[in-house]
This record gives C-alpha cells, structure tokens and sequence, in this order.
C-alpha cells in the first residue's frame, strides 16, 4: 500500500529530484546505477588518462591523443545514461508499468527521463564545448607548418636535413637573362660547371633578391618535406628513450616531470632556435610543459565556456523556464558582477583588441611611455609580461592600460637596431682620410662580427659568406628597405678633434652592444695602422711639435689614399667645393 499511495503522487507536487525518486523504488535503483556507473567511468578515465600520456601517440600525435582523451569518457557516461534512459522508458528494465497515470500530464518515469536526457544534453555540450578548441588548434598548427615550409624553402634546406633533401625536390633554373651584377663572359662561364651553377644559386642582387627559380621534381613537395621532419622527430623520440640523449638515461615517456617534447613543443623549439637540430635532453626536466603552460592565450580557451553556456540556457529554455523571467531575476546579479570584474572585462577586451589589431605581439621589442624598453614575452588577457631589453627584469602591466599608453614598436616592419660607434681624431688627419678608413672598418665589422653560431650580427643585404659559396646565414633576409651600409658621418669641429660617427645596423637590440665593441676593436686596429690620431681631451699648447706631427702623419699619405680608392668615403664630401 505504501508503495502504490508513492506512485499516486501527483507530478505536479514534484519539488525536488529526491521527491522524484522517492515515488518509485525503480526509479531509486535506476538512478544509483547511473551514478555508480559514472564514477566507475570516471576512475577508469583517469587511468586511461594515464595511460594514453605515457604512450607514442601522445608525443607524436599530441591533438589525436587529446582528440581521444576529450571524447572518451562522454561516449561511456552518454552511452551509460542513454542505455538506462530507454530501459526505463520500455519498462524492460525491473518489468514494471510506469505510465501515465490518469489525470496527469507526464509519468515519473518520463519526468526522470527528461532528467536524463539533460544529463547527456550537458555532457554532449561540455564535449563539444572542448573539442572544437582542439579542432582549431589543430588548424592554427597545420597552418604554423605550413609557414615553416615556407622557411625551410627560402632557406634552400634546413641544416639537418637527410641527403640535400630540398635539391631532392627542387631543381634550379638558371634566369635567360644576365644579371645586371654579373659580367656576361663570367656568368657563361659559371653555367658551365656545378661548382658555377651553385654559386649563382646562392647568388643574391644588390636588393636581397635571388636569381632564376626553382621547378618541382615531386608532385608534392609539401607532403615529402613533412615526412622528413616527422622521421627526424622520430629520430628525436627514439634517442631519448633509449639513453642516446645528453642525459645519458633512457627517458620515460609521461613520467613527472616530462623530459621529452611532444612534436608541437619540439617544433616551436625550433623556431625559436631558428631551425637548428634540437639535442635530445638538452633542456631541465619539465621544461616541455612550462613551455606548453607559458603559451599565450587566446580567444580559444575561452570558447569551451560560450559553448557550455549557451548549452546550459537551451536546456533551461527546454524545461519551460521563461528565459525573460530568468534574464530578469539575474539582472541584478549580473550587474553586480560586472562592477565587481570591471576591470577583468576591461582586460579581456584590450587583450582582443591587441590581438585583432596586432599592436605588437610576442617577441617584438616596445617601448612604453613611462619609458620602459623591452620584448613582449607573454600576452594574456589578464596581464602582459614585458622582458627587459637586457634581460635585467621583467615587467607585469596590466594588459588594458596598454591599449591607451603610447607604444613604440621597434620591431613591426623594420626589424633593424643601429649601432652607433662615436670617435674623435686630430685636426691633422685628412676628414676624407678618416672617413675611408671607417668605412673599411664598418666593411670589416660586417663580414667578422659574428655571434657564438658563427651568424653574422650585422643586417646586410647579401651575406658575405656567399663570396666563398657557403650558405647564407640568414643576414639577408627581412630586409624591407634599402640600406647602404656603413654609414659614416662627420659631425662637429670639437674643441681638440674632428667628430665622426659610424653607423651600421644590427639584427636586434642586444646585438648592438658586442657589435660596437667589435667595431672600436677593429678601429683600433686600423687607426694604429694607418697613423690615425686619437687626441687626448685636453687643450694642447704646441710649440713647435705641429709641424713635427705633420711630417710623421705624412709619411703615409699615399697609403691612406690608396684605402679611399679602394672604399671609398662613404655619403660625405660630395664635390671638392673648388672653383672650377
């Protein structure tokens, strides 16, 4: 009697889902094996979790091992409650009549139907909510590889390319006609040997641009260029686990804390490392994931959240509820919460905008007006980290007062620094003189002026190591304007020397410094060369000594002159201002 006064319960009383399940032992039993079930779901997807971390395919397939990772445990839990749901719905589930009973509108077993069914709806909305992002990411990524293609193009072949893989799928050919900067005799000469043939290949013009062109000898180049960078993460992969690897240890795979790279990682690593090999082991135990961690955000990881919101308000619109009542009730709340995040909102909109617009982005060096100079290291729509020029500090604004302080982009289009070297000669030296020895010395300073990979650090449209048929190291490229370096000025009469100015141009901000350094080593060298005078700063009282000095400065006249027909003066002393 008890149970069937339960079962006479009009819908209409049910307040709660425990009164729900009160009115019907079946609907008790149904409900504890959904939730066992869940929980038995969930402790095997942490474990399958686990696993799938720990294997190949999470290292070398990273979005199809987070694609399966994602969609694992909704298919169970969807699968788990579906199955139930219709057992319910059939009665085949305990045997028993749930239907209508008379005078209502729906049955309990319907009502807890419904209930599942906005179980799955959620879950099928927070599984799409995140699956979508990975979708995208896997696009961003295929089109990030894409550019790296474009890279490995222009640069004729990455270093650690298999067997000259890019002339494996390219061929040169040769331009019909004569290079304004070639000697025709010397150009038909050149085409008559390998040797001549692979110069002119590395050959660039006056503007930076190469000469002839290339036709394919595969079908897809694209499609053979990525098998070779996927067998040498390969080649990446099986050195560290088995020992091959800098630490010397076999490394495990999904162990704490990670030190191998997933292919993405190990892709970005060599981007920033323009494209060298990456050495297995070469970086601290859980750097892999610092990396990953330290990715900027974007509007991606917030999509999941959008997703899962408007799920949640059509399943709210599909119990009934009044979505202008619901509005209205959190109206006030929501007003509330805006005031109280004002300035969260505030930092999200200035984060899109500084993304849409491309104000600047990672890597590029800004200057604020509160005179801070620094890279961008990381953007996110919280705060932004400035890394100063000199890696002394690192400077945590947040990311809306950017949006309205004046920024100065060192980077956006014109991605040069000059490097300045100043210096003051004696009165007694010839200005042309002195302005065709600092010219040799700029010349010098850009072919030896190199960082510890041997890259030269000074931007020049065509890289010096061309004239003995290496490979180009990169100074050449990203030069969108026409420059003429070096450049030397003369500046003022000073009190006790002749004020000059060197000028060149640098591939970054901190590559000035060891650049000017090098260049007053090498003005040194052909000062004392050439007899070159550096006064001391101080009034001088001759007597008698000018004319001494002169006669010993003149002792090699004819060598300086000899260097300003060699390189000239530079941009200075056009015309001799003589009467004709």
């Amino acid at each position: 009697m008890a149970e069937e006064n339960l079962s006479q319960i009009p819908i209409g009383e049910f307040e709660t889902v425990s009164q729900l399940l009160a009115s019907n032992e079946s609907l008790q039993i149904a409900f504890s094996i959904m939730i066992i079930g869940i929980v038995g779901i969930s402790i095997g997807y942490s474990k399958f979790s686990t696993w799938v971390g720990s294997q190949k395919i999470y290292y070398q397939r990273p979005h199809l091992s987070r694609f399966v990772r994602r969609a694992i445990l909704p298919f169970f839990a969807i699968a788990l409650i579906t199955t139930i749901n219709v057992h319910i719905q059939t009665g085949v589930l305990f045997g028993e009549n749930l239907s209508i009973i008379e005078g209502e509108d729906v049955s309990p077993a319907e009502t807890f139907a419904k209930i599942l069914n906005t179980f799955n709806i959620l879950v099928i909305g927070y599984t799409i909510s995140h699956l979508i992002p990975i979708a995208l990411n896997k696009r961003e990524k295929s089109g990030l590889e894409k550019e790296d293609f474009d890279v490995w193009f222009d640069m004729r072949g990455f270093v650690d390319d298999d067997k000259d893989l890019f002339h494996r799928l390219y061929k040169w050919v040769p331009p019909n006609v004569t290079p304004e900067e070639i000697e025709e005799n010397k150009f038909k000469e050149m085409m008559q040997t390998e040797e001549g043939k692979l110069e002119l290949e590395q050959f660039r013009t006056t503007k930076g641009n190469p000469i002839g062109g290339y036709e394919k000898l595969v079908d897809k180049p694209f499609e053979e260029w990525k098998k070779s960078e996927r067998s040498k993460y390969e080649k990446y992969y099986q050195n560290c686990i088995t020992g091959n690897n800098q630490s010397g240890r076999k490394l495990k795979p999904g162990a704490k804390p990670d030190e191998m790279f997933p292919i993405d990682v190990w892709r970005e690593e060599k981007r920033e490392n323009e494209f060298e090999p990456i050495i297995p082991s070469s970086r601290p135990p859980g750097y892999a994931r610092k990396k990953q961690e330290g990715i900027p955000k974007s509007a991606k990881q917030i999509l999941p959240v959008g997703i899962f919101i408007i799920t949640i308000i059509g399943v709210v619109a599909w119990w009934g509820v009044d979505l202008i009542v619901l509005a209205t009730a959190t109206g006030g709340m929501a007003i509330g919460v805006g005031l109280a995040l004002q300035e969260t909102l505030q930092n999200y909109f200035a984060y899109f905008l500084i993304r849409k617009d491309k104000i600047f982005v990672e890597g590029e060096r800004i200057k604020l007006d509160t005179g801070y100079n620094g890279y961008v290291h990381k953007i996110t729509p919280r705060v932004t980290y400035l890394r100063d020029a000199l890696n002394e500090s690192i400077a945590i604004i947040p990311t809306r007062q950017l949006v309205n302080a004046q920024v100065i982009n060192y980077t956006q289009g014109i991605k040069m620094v000059p490097a300045i070297v100043d210096v003051g000669v004696s009165y007694l030296n010839d200005p042309k003189q002195v302005s065709a020895i600092l010219v040799k010395v700029g010349k010098r300073a850009m072919k030896e002026v190199v960082d510890g990979k041997g890259k030269h650090l000074i931007r020049q449209i065509r890289c010096p190591y061309l004239e003995y048929n290496r490979p180009s190291c990169g100074c050449d490229k990203d030069i969108h304007v026409d420059i003429n370096q070096p450049i030397v000025r003369f500046n003022q009469f000073n009190d006790s020397a002749l004020d000059f100015s060197l000028w060149v141009y640098v591939r970054d901000y901190g590559a000035q410094f060891k650049t000017k350094t090098d260049m007053r080593m090498i003005m040194y060298e052909e000062f004392k060369k050439y007899d070159i005078r550096i006064p001391w700063p101080i009034r001088t009282v001759y007597q008698g000594d000018e004319k001494r000095e002169k006669e010993e400065i003149e002792k090699l006249k004819d060598q300086r002159n000899k260097v300003i027909d060699e390189y000239g003066i530079g941009d200075i002393g056009h015309g001799s201002g003589e009467s004709e």
